[in-house]
């Protein structure tokens, strides 16, 4: 039987709403009831999280007492500018590269991946009003693609803006349970997805 699969999605102020709370909607709409996926919200500690529009979020747990995660998601939005800088975080990160199944990242959380220093010889995609941003900081053996929705490079997986997270996530949950899953939750959430060709 397969085992669920603890989801952790790293939420910080500024952070852009639908960036996290899109993949949460997906993996936890996927998870059969919660049988596969355990999705929880994580921050560097237990203080709430001030989103864009000052929305409040209590996150279920800070970054040094989360189950250990099997699959990372880091979203974009303003804040991901100053937290790219936060070695707290972006140590974390470099350590859930090492030891998650799978990392992913929303829009502009591609610079804190950069800053982990998890993107060497990988091909990229971020929000495109970001792509000078993100070219700035990725190294120079990454590949940066201005047109894909999301890259799949095996552990690490990139979405371009926003409600490209949630095509990534429908993506993700095909890779790991079968396209039938991950049609069957776009049904459920009446969300217009078609599976294409990852780049």
């Amino acid at each position: 039987m397969q085992k669920r699969r603890n989801v952790a999605i790293l939420i910080y102020d500024n952070v852009e709403v639908l960036d996290f709370t899109g993949p949460f909607e997906v993996f936890i709409t996927g998870s059969n009831r919660g049988q596969d996926f355990h999705v929880f919200t994580v921050a560097e500690n237990n203080s709430p999280v001030t989103a864009l529009g000052n929305l409040s979020v209590n996150p279920a747990y800070a970054i040094h007492d989360c189950p250990k995660p099997d699959i990372v998601l880091i979203p974009g939005g303003w804040g991901s500018r100053q937290e790219m800088h936060n070695k707290v975080l972006t140590d974390w990160i470099g350590k859930c590269a090492d030891e998650s199944e799978l990392l992913l990242s929303v829009c502009t959380g591609a610079l804190l991946l950069a800053k982990a220093g998890v993107l060497e010889g990988l091909k990229l995609t971020t929000n495109r009003l970001a792509t000078d941003e993100l070219r700035q900081v990725a190294p120079a053996s990454a590949e940066i693609s201005e047109t894909a929705r999301y890259v799949d490079n095996g552990k690490i997986i990139m979405s371009a803006g926003i409600s490209a997270g949630i095509d990534m996530s429908l993506y993700v949950i095909s890779r790991l349970l079968g396209e039938e899953r991950a049609l069957h939750t776009a049904k459920l959430m009446e969300y217009d997805w078609v599976p294409i060709e990852h780049s």
